[in-house]
């Protein structure tokens, strides 16, 4: 389940991470009132599960209260990448001095978390990593270890990042373990003009299948306003829609993620995030590819799998019986590696469907897949 970023602040809040005072409302006047009682001058965002909202105009400075309730009533039902702004949060403006990127991703595929931080934040991590990837430090973490006050110092030394953060990273960790969440990200992370480290955004990421022991997740539950991801919901897929035109089904979020990066460095667009987890039986590759497929703007699948506690030719055998489902009408590049991955790509080779490429790296179905999209 991902949380609106008011959410994700509260939760930041919550485990010491200093956040800057806000408010969410869905009424215009209710924001002049807030923006009186937060100092007149506010920042007012749009609240969206999705990205890019400040170049779609989701972002505004208001210098006073009457402006405050100009800019929200322009936000308010606003479509950013075709999700409505039904709130707005408003929050008091800081001094910035530096931003940073910070975050923690569940890695399936290793069987161990994935600590990323960069100095380059305020921008997509994807876009930083695509064109300087020397600029994200990428840190394993042992769960069994965490995020102790060395790991932290660790972690500041590879990206990069002030000393003071080191504080902030040990909390953030507190979050991901103790809130039952996939993936916790700060961006950006700042350094004010006063010396404070502050979290000005945040993206939180709860693992649905911990609801049973986390009962005040009833206040974070949001619908989904994006009908690929309410129908990938509805399967239990981890699903995000993204503007791409590459659909990405892979095994592992760290893995995932991974593979957008390399999709963004071949020129091409991620469609989407979708993670089938350990297991990628044939059902799970079905509802995953009819996902993917029903949106208009994939031109190709890319699909990244490396077999672990799962081979790679139940995999592919998943993928096979799922082409008699779906019955694709798009490209798709498959790239197995791992525990059976010449059996798998035996399978999905006996069976030659004429629209199954395979490759034999993750970089050459990149380009493969990026090739493909380009010229469907």
């Amino acid at each position: 389940m991902d949380l609106y970023e008011h959410q994700a602040r509260q939760l930041f809040a919550e485990h010491g991470i200093p956040v800057p005072r806000a408010e969410v409302t869905d009424s215009p006047r209710e924001a002049r009132r807030i923006a009186r009682a937060l100092g007149g001058r506010v920042v007012v965002k749009a609240q969206v599960r999705t990205g890019g909202r400040g170049r779609a105009g989701g972002v505004r400075l208001a210098e006073d209260p009457a402006a405050a309730e100009r800019t929200a009533r322009r936000i308010l039902g606003m479509d950013i990448k075709g999700h409505p702004v039904r709130t707005v949060m408003l929050a008091q403006p800081v001094d910035i001095e530096s931003e940073f990127y910070v975050s923690y991703v569940l890695d399936r595929a290793a069987g161990r978390f994935l600590a990323v931080a960069s100095t380059e934040g305020g921008t997509e991590i994807e876009q930083v990593a695509a064109a300087r990837p020397e600029a994200v430090a990428r840190i394993p973490v042992d769960p069994a270890e965490g995020v102790t006050s060395a790991k932290a110092h660790e972690i500041v030394r590879a990206a990069g990042l002030p000393p003071r953060t080191a504080d902030i990273l040990t909390r953030l960790w507190q979050v991901l373990t103790r809130e039952d969440a996939l993936l916790v990200e700060v961006n950006p992370l700042v350094r004010t003009t006063q010396g404070q480290i502050v979290a000005l955004d945040g993206k939180v990421t709860l693992d649905d299948n911990a609801r049973f022991r986390q009962a005040c997740w009833g206040e974070h539950q949001a619908s989904h306003t994006d009908p690929l991801e309410a129908a990938a919901a509805a399967r239990g897929l981890n699903y995000v829609k993204l503007d791409g035109e590459v659909g990405v089904i892979g095994n592992g979020a760290g893995l995932v993620m991974s593979t957008l990066d390399v999709v963004a460095g071949c020129g091409a667009r991620p469609a989407n995030f979708l993670d089938i987890g350990g297991g990628a039986s044939a059902r799970i590759m079905s509802d995953g590819l009819s996902v993917v497929l029903s949106d208009p703007d994939v031109r190709c699948v890319l699909v990244n799998v490396f077999g672990g506690i799962t081979a790679c030719d139940a995999v592919a055998d998943g993928i096979v019986r799922a082409l008699d489902t779906v019955r694709p009408t798009k490209p798709l590049v498959v790239r197995l590696d791992g525990n059976n991955a010449a059996r798998g790509r035996a399978v999905l080779g006996d069976r030659a469907h004429p629209l199954v490429r395979q490759a034999a790296t993750m970089d050459a179905a990149a380009r493969l897949a990026a090739r493909l999209a380009d010229t469907t």
